[in-house]
Formats: C-alpha cells, sequence, structure tokens
C-alpha cells in the first residue's frame, strides 16, 4: 500500500481530482481553514526560532504579533500564516542584509575622506599651501574617526557572528542529541544534552549580556526585529504608510488643512472634512472595515472640487497625479457599468479586468475621484454601494479589490444654479441663513436624484460655495506662482506688482464658471506674451523681470536691473 498526504486549493482539487470519481473515492477530503489571529501568532511564535537561526537575528514577540495583526488587515489577496510568515521572513532579511553592511555613519564619513582627498590632490598641484594645510587637518581627524568608527563596527560584528555560531551549534547538538536518543546511544545523549549543549548556553548568555551592553552605549548594529520593521515591509508591499510616523508628520497632520488650503482657495468646510478622515486613518482610529472617508462635493463649475482631491493626492503621494480618477459621464449607458468590474466571460475585453476593481488592486492606498457622480447609469450606484459599506469589490474574475484604504470623492454640479441663485442674495455680515438655505436646497434635490441607501453610506456631504472676489485673487496668486515655478528653470526670475494680480483677478472671475476662466485669461495675457519676449530675445536667461499693467490696462514686462553683489 501506498501512503500519500496531498495539499491543494479547493479550486484545483474541483478542476482535476473531484470530475475523476475513481481517484477522489481513493483519498479522504480534509478541509483545512485560515487559522484566526491568535492561532497564526502561535504557529509564528513556534517556528520563529527557525527564522533567527537562519538570518542570525533576534526576533521579538511584537514583530510576531505585528506580523500577524498587519497581514490580517492590510494584505487581502493572501492567507494566513503563509502571508505573516512571508512578513517576518522578509523583515529579518532585511534587517540581516543591513548588518552585513557597512553603517551608513561609518559609510558617510568615508566618502568624505575620500572627496577631502581628491581635494588635497587637485590643491597639490595649484600649490595652495594654506588651504592644503587646513584639509590636511580635516582629513586627520576625520581618519581618526573612521578608525574609531571601525574598530566599534568590527567589534560589535564579531559579537554578533559570535551568537550566531552558538545558536547554530546548540541547534546542531540538539538534532544530534536527538538522532543519539533514537539509536539508543544514551551516553552521547547524555554527552551532548548536559555538556555540550549547557556550555554553548553559557557561551551564548556572555555574548548576549556583551550585544546588550554595547547596545546600552549606542549600538551601530541593530539585530533585532521589531514591530516597527514589519511595518515597514508592509509599507513597502501595499504603500499604506503604517511605519511609525516621525514628529515631522505629526505636525503636518494637525496642520493638514493649512497644507490643503494652499492649493484651495475659500472651502474650508470641504478642507477640515477630508482632513479630519486622513487623521483618523494615520491614527488608526477609523473603522477597518469601511474606506478611510466618501465623500459627496456639490457645487458650482469650477470652485475646487477637483482641485481638493488633487491636493490630498499630492499631500498623501506626492504627485498629484496619482489618484484614480474615473468620468461618470462614460458611464450613462447600463452596459458600460460593467467597465467599472470588468466585462462578463465570453465578451470582449474580459481578459483586461475592471477600471475601479483593477487600479485600486494596484493602487489599495489612493484617492478615488467619481468625477459627475449624477451622470452616471442608477446601477453603477448599486455597485458603488458594497464599496462604502463593506469596502470591498468583486471583479469579474472572482478576484476582491480592497478599499479600505483608500479616500472616495464623488463631485457633482447638481444643484449649482440653486448655489448660484441663494448667493446672489448673500450678506457678507450675515453669510449663515443664505448658507443653510442653499444647502438645504442642494440637499433636496441630492435626495431625489440618488436613492436613501445609498447617501446613508457617504461619510458627508459637503457643499462647495461659489468663489467671491478675494478667493479668486488668492487663486490668481497660486497660479502665477506656477508659472514662476517654470520660469525659475529656465533661470528667469519673475515678479508682478498688485495691479497686475488685481487685474489678473477681475478679468478671471466669473460667478457663473468660477475660477476656470483665470486660467485662459493667464495664458492670454500672461504666457502668450512671455513666450513671444523670450522667443524674440527681450527676455533672457538670468534675468529679473516684472510684469506691470501700463495705462491701457495691458500686461507688459519690463526686465530689472540686477543689483551687482
Amino acid at each position: 500500500e501506498l501512503h500519500a498526504i496531498g495539499a491543494t486549493t479547493l479550486k484545483e482539487y474541483q478542476k482535476y481530482i473531484e470530475r475523476d470519481k475513481a481517484l477522489e473515492r481513493r483519498f479522504q477530503a480534509v478541509t483545512v481553514d485560515e487559522p484566526n489571529v491568535a492561532d497564526a501568532i502561535s504557529i509564528l511564535r513556534g517556528i520563529k526560532e527557525k527564522y533567527e537561526l537562519h538570518h542570525g537575528v533576534r526576533i521579538m514577540d511584537s514583530a510576531v504579533i505585528a506580523a500577524v495583526e498587519l497581514s490580517n488587515r492590510y494584505i487581502t489577496d493572501r492567507f494566513l500564516p503563509d502571508k505573516a510568515i512571508d512578513l517576518m521572513d522578509e523583515a529579518a532579511a532585511k534587517l540581516r542584509i543591513e548588518l552585513d553592511s557597512m553603517p551608513v555613519e561609518l559609510d558617510e564619513v568615508q566618502r568624505r575622506l575620500m572627496q577631502l582627498e581628491i581635494e588635497r590632490e587637485a590643491i597639490r598641484r595649484e600649490n595652495d599651501k594654506d588651504r592644503e594645510t587646513v584639509l590636511g587637518r580635516e582629513i586627520a581627524d576625520l581618519t581618526e574617526r573612521r578608525d574609531s568608527l571601525r574598530a566599534r563596527w568590527e567589534g560589535e560584528k564579531q559579537v554578533l557572528h559570535g551568537i550566531q555560531a552558538q545558536k547554530e551549534a546548540i541547534e546542531k547538538f540538539r538534532v544530534e542529541a536527538d538522532q543519539a536518543e533514537r539509536a539508543g546511544d544514551y551516553g552521547r545523549v547524555a554527552e551532548l544534552r548536559y555538556g555540550k549543549i549547557q556550555e554553548a548556553e553559557a557561551k551564548l548568555k556572555d555574548l548576549q549580556v556583551q550585544a546588550e551592553d554595547q547596545s546600552g552605549r549606542g549600538s551601530m548594529l541593530q539585530e533585532v526585529v521589531t514591530a516597527d520593521s514589519v511595518a515597514e515591509v508592509v509599507a513597502k508591499w501595499t504603500g499604506i504608510p503604517l511605519a511609525k510616523m516621525l514628529q515631522g508628520e505629526r505636525e503636518k497632520l494637525l496642520h493638514l488643512e493649512a497644507e490643503l488650503g494652499r492649493r484651495v482657495a475659500g472651502q474650508e468646510e470641504a478642507i477640515e472634512a477630508i482632513a479630519d478622515a486622513v487623521r483618523r486613518s494615520r491614527a488608526g482610529l477609523q473603522d477597518p472595515k469601511r474606506p478611510i472617508g466618501s465623500f459627496i462635493f456639490l457645487g458650482p463649475t469650477g470652485v475646487g472640487k477637483t482641485e481638493l482631491a488633487k491636493a490630498l493626492a499630492e499631500y498623501l503621494f506626492n504627485d498629484e497625479n496619482a489618484l484614480v480618477r474615473i468620468d461618470m459621464s462614460e458611464y450613462q449607458e447600463r452596459h458600460a457599468v460593467s467597465r467599472l468590474i470588468g466585462a462578463p466571460p465570453g465578451y470582449v475585453g474580459y481578459d483586461e479586468g475592471g477600471q475601479l476593481t483593477e487600479a485600486v488592486r494596484r493602487k489599495p492606498y489612493s484617492v478615488v475621484l467619481l468625477d459627475e457622480i449624477e451622470k452616471a447609469h442608477p446601477d453603477v450606484f448599486n455597485i458603488l454601494l458594497q464599496v462604502l459599506d463593506d469596502g470591498r469589490l468583486t471583479d469579474n474574475k472572482g478576484r476582491v479589490a480592497n478599499f479600505k484604504n483608500t479616500i472616495i470623492i464623488m463631485t457633482s454640479n447638481l444643484g449649482a444654479h440653486l448655489i448660484q441663485e441663494e448667493f446672489a442674495t448673500l450678506d457678507p455680515k450675515n453669510p449663515a441663513p443664505t448658507v443653510d438655505r442653499a444647502r438645504e436646497a442642494v440637499l433636496e434635490l441630492l435626495r431625489k436624484q440618488l436613492r436613501p441607501e445609498f447617501l446613508n453610506r457617504v461619510d458627508e456631504v459637503v457643499m462647495f460655495q461659489p468663489l467671491g472676489h478675494p478667493e479668486v485673487r488668492r487663486i490668481a496668486e497660486l497660479q502665477f506662482k506656477q508659472i514662476q515655478q517654470r520660469l525659475a528653470e529656465a533661470g528667469i526670475q519673475l515678479e508682478a506688482t498688485d495691479e497686475v494680480l488685481e487685474h489678473l483677478a477681475a478679468a478671471g472671475y466669473d460667478p457663473q464658471y468660477g475660477a476656470r476662466p483665470l486660467k485662459r485669461v493667464m495664458q492670454r495675457q500672461v504666457l502668450n506674451e512671455l513666450s513671444k519676449a523670450i522667443l524674440a530675445g527681450d527676455i533672457k536667461p538670468d534675468a529679473v523681470v516684472e510684469a506691470q499693467l501700463d495705462a491701457d490696462g495691458r500686461i507688459r514686462f519690463e526686465n530689472l536691473e540686477v543689483p551687482a553683489l
């Protein structure tokens, strides 16, 4: 008889074994379920020692717990304990590579020393004795520092290698003792267990005391895998920032409204709602079963709805294009809805996956912008219901896209005319009644357009107010600053008088279209004229140019004298 144990997935079992009844009846099927978090932690604790021995590092119990909990929460396309073991393995391997590499502090001194040596050789040819003397002293100081750091590094490395060697010896003696016990050689068992193993453990204890002593004095080498080490690996795998926040980022998060306000003018309510959602996420307090935040942005065109989504993407990813943008006007027909999750089998585009699900599977930590949501077919809202409620969406191939680390922003121009009408009678001294009336009118319209169960799942409906002259002036400054940055790359410094900025704000302000006309005014009156002047040679590289307003109300550019240094 042949004793066989096979392991396969349910899908492969159905495909290859279940269809062959003669083969299937010769096996007893045992379904092995995924272990829960507590069981997975126990499994990892059991195998931790083998990974410590293999990589030559120590793995803290907190790292084991973090590997299971973080993988369970953030890595959704794999199963426990496999994904947690891989996490722990990679964190230990990363630390092992760092241990075998030269410490950053020593490497920086070595590089600086090399630069100074090259500089000294160049100065010797120029016969500059004073500079050579200064360099000689600096090189001598750095050489002494390098030798001191290298001696420390070698000493610490020697202790860590000793710890690794003793652990390997203990493991080898244990294996030998087990083999001797099975063979009945009890004299050898006693020699190993009560002699060599205890001797190696005593040496290991002494070396570990030395390592702790070095660590207390500020060790150059870190040989312990911590929860933070595991969080860094998860962050690398998923793009979700889980590593411990530095003080600078904490300050930035606390003042996120000011960060976003640099890009979007006059929409404090919307900025505050977004900032609160991001802070909840980074503090670990948001509901783990739902997206970080879901918002409907309502308001007239050109008031900053899409711009706020871009500003948020730039803050989170340092790139304003790092958002998943889907124009819902493309999903007005019923048959187009399937493009979100992918075409069904047998239809064109089945292999391509869904536009929404595929984008989020590739970038699970992202800003999802659904532009002009009111133009979408009603069936789109059925798909979005489970995204807003459960933070997940299954595509045409049965793969689950995880939306739990996304911020979902839906924009709409619905009720824009009502907002414009109400704000036409705005009293600047008492704006609250007008704002409340406009919000109620827009929400009433939204309730007629969207089903109650959909609206109930959205975190917040935010009304964007029409822009006034002060906001448009601020936007004019922001757009002018972008032109300044582009010219600075060519070495041209551009300035502008207050009259020019006032003129641009007035010419680019239209209550009906918001700030959109401002971009056209900038292009026509600033960029076009600047490009002509640069091509004609009137503005040269390294020039300082000031935009001024002439008597006819036209913008002209004057070359300013650069003060001599």
